[in-house]
């Protein structure tokens, strides 16, 4: 019973404690906060997702909250050394103007401050929400470039060799641009595939943690994301090229564009969800 008493007069604190912890890292890293924003309202971001991220870790956290509240938690010193490095690791990166250290080293005071304040017990169960923050730090834009281009190249290359070999469409490209007898199609960055590849590893991430199963089977449906992002993106460019080829290049911009980004998410999804249920049916069987 006196146990009990204990463990609630601290959940008492948790909110005070959260406040003054949020306030903390807002001040500290404000800069580092306008960059992110400045990040996900550019134009063609491959990052608008990042405003959802802090939201899905809260409600991963609190459908947690049974599990949390039985635990007698107890902090660990070794969290402050880490919320001490994470420190260093900011001022570094603000006199280099380097963001994206400064964004992980958020993430890691995060969750040295969850280890110094709430324990290991805690901080172990909330594990996977304060990792899914990840997705929230943008890529340096140089990274960016460098990996998108070989994606674009790739999707464009395998789309043109799959519509000239297998459906005898008259198709060629050159470099980016795909061109047919009465259209042409550039392939921008976009639909290169990176900026699907970022939001469906992270869905693909989700549906792991949830999955009820062996851990293998937790890293292999995880690994499934990179191709079902990669074959999914391959899929919208055939049906922007194949409607150019159809009904003229006009088709290709606005709303069915647009329509394609979406539905390439449902279809990811689905088929995320289907592997799933495989899964657990393997597992119950």
């Amino acid at each position: 019973m006196e146990t009990y008493k204990i463990a609630k007069l601290k959940l008492a604190k948790l909110p005070t404690q959260l406040v003054v912890l949020v306030v903390f890292i807002g001040f500290i890293y404000q800069n580092t906060f306008l960059w992110l924003f400045e990040r996900y309202i550019t134009v063609d971001s491959y990052y608008s997702h990042g405003f959802l991220v802090p939201f899905v870790t809260a409600i991963l956290i609190w459908l947690k909250r049974k599990e949390l509240k039985a635990i007698n938690y107890s902090g660990n010193n070794w969290g402050l050394v880490i919320v001490v490095f994470s420190l260093l690791a900011h001022l570094i990166s603000y006199v280099l103007g380097v963001f994206f250290l400064s964004g992980f080293s958020m993430l890691c005071l995060v969750f040295g401050f969850s280890l110094f304040l709430y324990g290991r017990e805690i901080t172990k169960k909330i594990l996977f929400p304060l990792f899914f923050l990840i997705f929230m730090i943008p890529l340096p834009l140089e990274a960016i470039s460098i990996i998108s281009f070989p994606m674009k190249m790739f999707v464009t290359n395998s789309v043109v060799f799959i519509m000239k070999n297998f459906m005898a469409i008259p198709i060629r490209n050159e470099g980016f641009q795909v061109f047919f007898p009465n259209a042409s199609l550039i392939i921008e960055n976009p639909c290169s595939g990176l900026r699907s590849l970022i939001v469906i590893l992270a869905l693909g991430s989700i549906f792991a943690n949830a999955l009820k199963g062996r851990i293998y089977k937790k890293v292999l449906l995880f690994l499934f994301s990179f191709l079902i992002a990669i074959i999914s993106n391959m899929i919208r460019v055939f049906v922007l090229c194949l409607a150019v080829y159809i009904y003229g290049g006009q088709i290709a911009e606005g709303f069915f564009h647009d329509l394609t980004g979406y539905l390439v998410f449902v279809f990811s999804f689905i088929v995320l969800w289907l592997i799933v249920r495989r899964f657990q049916c393997k597992d119950q069987t």
